[in-house]
């Protein structure tokens, strides 16, 4: 997986710590969720959507559109 620059750039000047506490979550589970490392669920999705103010959805739609390209035609 890679980064997902879109995160980085909704969570703007805000630090990883501090996207964490409005999310609600742990810095380390944010901090792998931003670098790719893991997959939120839907419930940590929803609450990093609600407040960073980006679409939850975009992390399954992302995850689902690379599960596509990578399999053999």
């Amino acid at each position: 997986m890679q980064k997902r620059e879109w995160l980085i750039s909704a969570r703007g000047d805000l630090t990883q710590e501090q996207a964490a506490n409005l999310c609600g979550i742990s810095r380390s589970t944010y901090s792998n969720i931003e670098l790719g490392i893991r997959n939120p669920s839907v419930s940590n999705a929803k609450k990093i959507g609600e407040a960073l103010k980006v679409d939850w959805k975009l992390f399954f739609e992302e995850n689902c559109h690379e599960t596509k390209q990578n399999q053999p035609a």
